[in-house]
């Protein structure tokens, strides 16, 4: 959905792309946020660096032909350096390990481009015109294929000594759990991504939510357990980052009204209230859409120009 708003006349405009296991979505927007053009197109299989770079710079020029944009924000699955033009790692898709993403791009789409982690371009995003409007330390959950996340404090993205933070979904919850492509084991993503749900039950997500929508106890049954995994999750978050608003996104955050009192139960019990005080925890607002627009500000921010509101 187009954010509300004016368009600006002669202003400069940045595409924001979000490069995802399945799907590469991509947005041409003015300095208000405003969406002016979309597109998405298929992640190549195998998503290796090279046909993802080709595949990314044929979209760009499909979205934005007359070429209005003059730079470029990409958020990827895993984190970049803390310059933004390296993308470190994404454990979910194959070979991806210090890619020079940016240094590949700029001489096929001819304009400045930066990278981040995807979750960090859909914190930003939800904070610029989403559920994180006015808030200044969030924690934000993307529940899907992997779970991704990402973490503001005082309103500044939190990305460590080398720009590999924040990765809230690869901190260990059970010992002795199933591995996880980290390489730790029993991760909040080994339980609480896609494949984590498939151990709880073989339906797949969207006929799981609609079975729970009509009440079958079951489907309730495996949403609750779900939800009491997150919730420990969540809980040991808390504890660190003691925010103001914890968001949920991704495909899995569309079931959250079956999962959420599971997970408010789990911190309710397991976290000191002076450590949850005014907490409020809800799914993202920008859908799919967050990740590409974040990642437009991102480099609206980075590349130069006139600061944002």
């Amino acid at each position: 959905m187009p954010v509300p708003g004016a368009p600006q006349r002669n202003a400069p405009e940045a595409i924001g792309v979000d490069l995802g296991g399945t799907a590469i979505k991509l947005g041409r927007f003015d300095r208000s946020g405003r969406l002016l053009a979309e597109r998405e197109c298929p992640t190549p299989r195998p998503a290796m660096p090279g046909a993802v770079t080709l595949a990314i710079a044929e979209a760009v020029a499909s979205l934005d032909p007359d070429r209005r944009a003059d730079r470029v924000g990409i958020g990827h699955p895993g984190p970049s350096d803390r310059t933004g033009r390296l993308a470190r790692i994404a454990i979910n898709l194959p070979g991806w390990l210090e890619v020079p993403l940016a240094d590949w791009l700029e001489p096929m789409l001819e304009r400045p481009v930066t990278l981040a982690n995807d979750a960090n371009c859909a914190v930003i995003g939800e904070r610029w015109h989403g559920a994180a409007r006015g808030a200044s330390d969030v924690l934000l959950l993307t529940l899907g294929t992997g779970v991704g996340g990402a973490v503001l404090l005082g309103g500044q993205l939190f990305t460590g000594q080398g720009g590999a933070a924040a990765e809230p979904g690869l901190i260990g919850i059970q010992p002795d759990g199933p591995p996880c492509n980290s390489g730790n084991t029993g991760s909040l993503e080994s339980y609480c991504s896609i494949g984590g749900l498939s151990r709880l039950s073989p339906i797949d997500p969207a006929r799981l939510c609609r079975l729970a929508d009509r009440g079958d106890p079951e489907a309730r049954a495996v949403w609750e357990a779900y939800g009491r995994l997150l919730g420990i999750g969540i809980s040991s978050l808390l504890y660190v980052l003691t925010p103001e608003l914890v968001l949920l996104g991704g495909g899995l955050s569309g079931a959250s009204h079956h999962f959420l009192p599971a997970v408010w139960a789990e911190v309710e019990r397991r976290v000191l209230a002076v450590s949850r005080e005014g907490l409020r925890i809800e799914r993202c607002a920008l859908g799919n859409g967050a990740g590409r627009l974040g990642a437009a500000r991102l480099a609206f921010e980075r590349l130069g120009g006139a600061p944002l509101g």
